[in-house]
């Protein structure tokens, strides 16, 4: 008999920054009634739930509690942020290995226990360990996606926003490919409010297109490196990123973002997962959304998944 899916259940594997912070997050955000922590360290899951249930009483009844294995087993969504955490210099594919590893210990844990919901996977490198939690865990790869280039994103609108003078909600545009050093900024299909980006650049007095939209790219590409020089990790706008995620899943929104999911034949891309604009709903993947691209894009994201691909190869993966 099929496992019975609590739908306002939800786990964090890792309490580290990121997983704290995602965990603190989803308690203002009354998606769940339960909230599971898990840690290598059971303490410091134990010390982070209990901290973060003092603040139930200024945002809604829910049951948050350290927990074990047996515990996320009826999850709606295991959020799994376990593993090394990225130095600065370091890039995001440099932590591959380590945290591979870290999989390999964390993914039949789950998948023993006969797990039928969503895996979310954050850790990073987010595109490779997506595709190694399905080949690690043999789950459905609809059921399995990576925070992809969520945040990037999310980063992109908001400095597009300042850049043009309007609220980033506004702002319609995609960073596409490997949430790291070859991510693309989709400039072809990137519009505000359905106006092109160019023309909305002129509406606002901006005319040197191609140098602004290389300067935005960089600093979007580079903001994590500049935090993580800074403050040592990014974990605020990534646990917002989660949320956003899990309030698609949660509520059936099939809302489209762009996660981390193996490919299929997209832009001729196969066996490798990096992100699209998917439609995200309570099945996890249910379609990818194919986003109008130039060449030099078309090349960008060949490269982009060739670099992933290459990684992918080094590994040893079922």
């Amino acid at each position: 008999m099929e496992k019975q899916i609590n739908a306002k259940k939800a786990a964090v594997i890792g309490c580290g920054f990121v997983g704290s912070a995602i965990a603190f997050t989803l308690m203002q955000s009354r998606l769940f009634t339960e909230l599971v922590l898990l840690d290598a360290n059971f303490d410091k899951a134990d010390g982070e739930a209990k901290d973060i249930a003092h603040g139930i009483p200024f945002s809604g009844q829910m049951k948050i509690y350290a927990g074990t294995y047996d515990d996320v087993a009826d999850a709606a969504i295991i959020i799994v942020t376990a593993g090394a955490n990225q130095k600065p210099e370091e890039t995001r594919l440099d932590l591959v290995n380590k945290n591979v590893a870290v999989y390999k210990s964390i993914i039949p844990e789950i998948a023993q226990r006969e797990f039928q919901g969503i895996l979310l996977v954050v850790s990073n490198p987010v595109d490779i360990l997506t595709y190694a939690a399905v080949k690690i865990g043999g789950f459905p790869e609809q059921r399995v996606l990576g925070s992809g280039t969520v945040l990037d994103t999310a980063r992109l609108k908001c400095v597009l926003s300042e850049h043009l003078r309007v609220d980033s909600r506004s702002v319609h545009a995609f960073i596409i490919g490997e949430h790291g050093d070859s991510e693309i900024a989709a400039w072809s299909s990137a519009n505000v409010s359905g106006v092109p980006v160019d023309d909305f650049c002129e509406m606002r007095g901006h005319f040197n297109h191609e140098e602004a939209m290389d300067e935005i790219a960089e600093k979007v590409k580079d903001s994590a490196y500049e935090i993580i020089s800074k403050k040592r990790a990014t974990y605020y706008g990534i646990a917002m990123a989660v949320k956003r995620i899990c309030e698609c899943i949660v509520r059936d929104e099939k809302s489209i973002l762009p996660i981390s999911s193996i490919q299929h034949g997209n832009y001729g891309m196969e066996g490798i997962a990096l992100s699209m604009p998917a439609v995200v709903g309570m099945n996890g993947v249910e379609a990818h959304v194919p986003v109008s691209l130039d060449e030099e894009e078309m090349e960008l994201l060949k490269h982009s998944a060739d670099t992933l691909k290459e990684v992918i190869g080094s590994l040893d993966l079922p």
